[in-house]
């Protein structure tokens, strides 16, 4: 049994049908991009995690000048 009641053959034969209809150099092609599209979603999200910080910090700063405006 493999995954979800499909045997590893059945798995082979879709991966057989799959080459024969796209080519091998489409499918190395499709693999190239996804495989670039998930290095840039990785790197967007670790940016923003990087500037969330920073906007905390900024927002920090903005308010603490109106604080010490209002006990003058």
């Amino acid at each position: 049994m493999g995954f979800g009641g499909i045997s590893i053959w059945q798995l082979l034969i879709v991966l057989l049908i799959v080459v024969m209809l796209f080519g091998t150099k489409k499918l190395k092609g499709l693999g190239g991009d996804l495989g670039s599209a998930v290095k840039g979603f990785k790197k967007a999200i670790s940016s923003e995690e990087e500037q969330k910080p920073l906007q905390s910090d900024s927002s920090k700063q903005e308010k603490e000048p109106e604080d010490t405006q209002r006990k003058s």
